[in-house]
């Protein structure tokens, strides 16, 4: 979704839908890496259902990363999409079904955008060699050391678009992926998996909404469905509502901003390619043995819970004295249609309406006062009431003028204040004293230069510089600054990027604080008068019907592939008047581009290579009909901004009858495999040996049935659609290549060497054990495609009967943790009566002097002021290094011990401080774990029955096996330099 500050804005407002994800990392015995068994209980205290990956999502990050060294090949890239998605999987654990769904062909609304992507992307791609290049040069004339420039070809992100080789060969990998797991993971051995590659047409998250509709329609659909979606994009939050399923919760990596970038010229970090001086790089460690590694850590996963939002909402959206009934699901409805003039994919804000300057609140508090004379909601499953919007509009609409006077005035302030800090800086940064003579500081490459002195007397210099310093404030190389300029012995403050006066100030033509804002704003953006009036009604009519399109599109499904916003602009809220009479009907039966019609509109000429040699042709030459479309440079209109990214780019548009006209010439041209990717597939479905589905789908192929087949609900968790038999299936007996070189192929009939954590131990103790499962493993696959309705049929956008409103999570305290100014923490795993766990003196004891010493410093490492915290670590893994009885310890130890959750609360022993039970002492806190592995029913492994003979004086009720009258050890002494509360 076009709100970049969306997810920022709704997680401070609402910080209680966030929730921490507890991950279980693989685990390295004797050299043997142990997978997370994913068929274990999972340790977030939640059990899901289905797991929906939007996988554009996943292939980005994995194929050029931001914070770590971009994959060297194709192969390399295959296996981090591989590791990414088993990451989630061992996450969420779905028992259902996992659905992946790739971005196919997107409707043409959303091609604008798209185009606009990939120019930017190939514009700013040259313009950073050819800056990358001049610095270069400049560093190494002036005698400055640089890297040897590595000769590798650039990886063009433009390649992952429905169409180019690069998909085709993903879909292909992920076939293999699917089988391998299918076939040897155990979290997935009754799993239904659905893979709907680039070829399937729709964006991804849309095919995976679009699935959800459907399934939720049919009568043996469970309402009580728990969904898990991946995604890191706004208009997840919205599709995930629009839904109208009680449990719908999103998983998405949270955003760390300013995570360090290397140098492209020096790969030094601190500084970008135009700040590079070509200095030598500074040693790593103590013998450089850090020189390649990047300080960055591996980024974790949080949960977005669409049902505490709802819960949010409700209470925000609920109004007293309606004059109809209230219904909360119509007024989420309506919410979500507000966000849309805040701004989509596809269509632009409106210009008095910025996200960062409280749009949404705004909106809301209208729609609360003006919903009274409405007599209605705004929405009714996916369809706009215009009378009703044009009376929010035009309510925006009169206050328009004093938000763009506000806004002017809170750019003055924020001007001012850069220049207020800016003079502080360089006040503050020039030197107290310049030396003289051969101390002199030269530009780098000119000490040997005609006019550089020799100092006569180097000991009378070094003696004045001396003196001169020491009768200045002394102030730390290392000391940060304030804001005021006074310096800070907490740490250094980083501008923010809006702070930066490096750059001046754009011009703005159009003035919307001054009157005769709106004429100046049509003059400038459209070309027209203001006074024109016919234009501006054209300009609202198709806002109007983008708005009704983007409210479909996300409810019912695509309403036209064809259709599309015109401009590059919106108009302005008190423009919307009369647009109750305007039509909100599109053209029925449109179809969508085919993948290699989509590349020719969506890609720049830099990126024809991924095209076939006669249409790449008609981008670049001058000959050809539709040469207009693909510039070589062109304007990006700031639009009041500050950055390029956040301007708009003005591009032609592509005209789809030109366009069709111009490739008929060139179709003939294509060969077998072309015209097959060109071409539009279905979803492809997987089942194991083990599914209830797979011997039904094994008959089909047997039988060779020609005609779709209904799928029985009753085999496959009651999702429901029709079976056709795929082309390209892999059957029972059939050795699956592997696309990937690095990787084995599968083959059936297979030895399955099945080694786990225990295994291995017990090998260890008590002689060679090795068990074979002989067994023949296979999976099958078999293109599935969706139930079909009717082209009018009206999905409702209500909560199905039967579904049962997830318990309460929110408390009174939680409605002000937003705006009470203390800093508010994600809780970890879904059960808020997780208690945090500790160790008492006994454990410590027995775990060994050198844990709690680690531990220690690692909290003086992370400079932590609140609980100790060891990301990672477990119990059991501690207590086996430290075991004086390994044996023992091994056989008594239950894995299924640590996904437990915490017991019911009236189960839980109260803390009894007439027994001898110390208060906690600072040092012995522990962090909240990843899992219940600590609580004190389930930790009885490291005392009592984990191979630790039990006290004699156990039956006295004494905690943790000492007598009632008092432990009988001497308490450690209190803290003294450090704070560990």
């Amino acid at each position: 979704m076009g709100v970049p500050a969306f997810f920022r804005w709704l997680s401070r407002k609402y910080p209680s839908i966030i929730v921490n994800c507890v991950e279980e990392k693989p685990k390295e015995c004797n050299g043997v890496k142990i997978p997370v068994d994913a068929s274990k209980p999972n340790p977030n205290d939640v059990e899901f259902d289905n797991l929906y990956l939007d996988m554009n999502g996943i292939i980005h990050p994995c194929t050029h990363p931001e914070d770590k060294p971009a994959p060297k090949n194709e192969d390399e890239m295959m296996v981090a999409i591989f590791e990414y998605i088993d990451r989630l999987f061992n996450i969420v654990r779905p028992r259902r079904l996992l659905y992946m769904a790739i971005d196919g062909v997107a409707p043409r609304a959303k091609m604008n955008q798209q185009r606009s992507r990939r120019f930017r992307a190939s514009k700013e791609g040259m313009e950073a060699a050819v800056e990358k290049q001049r610095v270069r040069e400049e560093i190494l004339a002036k005698g400055g050391f640089l890297p040897p420039e590595e000769i590798k070809e650039r990886f063009d992100s433009n390649c992952i678009t429905p169409g180019t080789e690069f998909m085709d060969n993903l879909a292909k990998c992920l076939r293999y992926y699917i089988a391998d797991r299918l076939n040897n993971d155990p979290g997935w051995k009754n799993l239904t998996v659905i893979l709907s590659d680039a070829s399937a047409p729709g964006e991804g998250e849309h095919k995976i909404m679009d699935y959800i509709r459907r399934q939720r329609a049919q009568p043996n659909h469970d309402p009580n469905t728990h969904h898990c979606l991946c995604g890191a994009d706004a208009d997840l939050i919205m599709l995930g509502l629009a839904t109208h399923e009680p449990n719908f919760t999103i998983i998405r990596e949270e955003f760390k901003p300013n995570k360090p970038k290397p140098c492209a010229l020096c790969n030094q970090f601190g500084h970008e390619v135009k700040d590079c001086e070509g200095l030598p790089r500074e040693k790593k460690g103590k013998h450089d043995e850090l020189a390649d590694s990047l300080p960055c850590a591996e980024g974790e996963f949080i949960f977005l819970r669409l049902n505490v939002l709802r819960e949010y909402l409700e209470r925000e959206l609920t109004m007293a004295s309606l004059p109809f009934p209230f219904d909360v699901e119509r007024s989420i409805d309506d919410w979500v249609f507000m966000c849309f003039f805040v701004g989509n994919d596809f269509l632009p804000h409106l210009p008095s309406l910025e996200i960062r300057e409280g749009a949404i609140d705004r909106l809301v508090n209208i729609y609360k006062n003006v919903v009274h004379k409405t007599g209605g909601y705004l929405t009714e499953s996916g369809y706009v009431n215009l009378q009703r919007v044009q009376m929010i509009m035009l309510a925006v609409g009169e206050v328009e003028d004093s938000i763009f006077k506000k806004r002017k005035d809170d750019e003055d302030d924020s001007f001012r204040r850069r220049q207020k800090e800016k003079r502080k800086r360089m006040k503050r940064d020039q030197p107290a004293f310049t030396p003289s003579g051969i101390l002199t500081p030269h530009a780098l490459g000119s000490r040997n230069s005609p006019g550089c002195q020799v100092a006569s007397n180097p000991r009378q210099a070094a003696y004045e510089m001396r003196m001169q310093s020491n009768s200045s404030p002394s102030i730390s190389p290392n000391t940060s600054f304030a804001s005021d300029g006074s310096p800070s012995p907490l740490g250094g403050i980083k501008r923010k990027a809006e702070d930066s006066d490096s750059e001046p100030e754009p011009e703005d033509n159009v003035r919307l604080w001054e009157a005769g804002w709106k004429q100046r704003y049509y003059k400038n953006k459209f070309d027209v008068d203001a006074a024109d009036e016919k234009f501006r009604r054209k300009v609202v009519q198709s806002y109007v019907e983008g708005l009704c399109w983007v409210l479909r599109y996300y409810y019912q499904g695509c309403a036209s592939w064809k259709w599309y916003y015109p401009f590059h602009y919106a108009p302005f809220a008190s423009d919307f008047e009369g647009i109750a009479d305007m039509s909100s009907e599109f053209e029925k039966g449109t179809k969508p581009f085919k993948p290699l019609e989509q590349l020719m509109g969506v890609f720049p000429a830099a990126s024809g290579n991924f095209l076939p040699p006669t249409w790449r042709k008609l981008m670049s030459d001058p000959d050809s009909s539709i040469i207009d479309f693909y510039p070589e440079d062109f304007a990006i209109d700031l639009n009041g901004k500050k950055y390029a990214w956040q301007g708009v780019a003005l591009l032609p548009f592509v005209d789809e009858r030109r366009l069709r006209a111009a490739l008929e010439e060139v179709y003939p041209d294509l060969t077998p495999e072309e015209n097959r990717r060109n071409s539009l597939g279905s979803d492809v479905l997987f089942v194991g040996k083990l599914h209830p589905l797979c011997d039904f789908i094994l008959e089909l192929y047997q039988t060779g049935s020609t005609e779709p087949v209904n799928v029985p609900p009753e085999l496959c968790h009651g999702i429901q659609g029709t079976f056709s038999l795929d082309e390209e299936a892999i059957l029972p007996d059939q050795t699956v290549c592997s696309p990937v070189p690095m990787l084995r192929d599968l083959t059936q009939n297979t030895a399955v060497r099945i080694i786990n954590l225990r295994e291995v131990k017990e090998s260890e103790m008590f002689g060679p054990v090795e068990k074979i499962i002989c067994s023949q493993r296979y999976f099958i696959s078999i293109n599935f495609k969706d139930p079909q309705f009717a082209e009018d049929y009206v999905f409702k956008a209500v909560m199905l009967p039967g579904a049962r409103k997830p318990a309460t999570v929110l408390k009174p305290g939680d409605w002000e943790k937003s705006s009470n100014g203390r800093q508010w923490k994600p809780q970890l795993g879904f059960n808020r009566d997780r208690r945090p766990v500790h160790l008492d003196q006994a454990a410590f004891r027995t775990l060994g002097p050198c844990y709690t010493k680690r531990l220690r410093d690692r909290c003086l490492q992370q400079h932590c002021t609140t609980t100790c915290q060891l990301p990672g670590e477990r119990i059991q893994a501690t207590a086996e290094r430290s075991s004086s009885d390994p044996k023992t310890y091994v056989k008594d130890m239950r894995p299924q011990d640590s996904w437990r959750g915490p017991p019911p609360l009236f189960q839980q022993h109260r803390f009894d401080r007439s027994v001898g039970a110390e208060p906690l002492l600072p040092w012995n806190r522990m962090l909240q774990t990843q899992n219940a592995a600590f609580q004190p029913n389930q930790y009885q492994m490291l005392t009592g029955h984990g191979g630790y003979p039990p006290r004699r004086d156990d039956h006295r009720g004494g905690r943790q096996g000492y007598p009632r009258e008092g432990r009988k050890y001497p308490l450690p002494p209190p803290s003294g330099r450090y704070s560990w509360n």
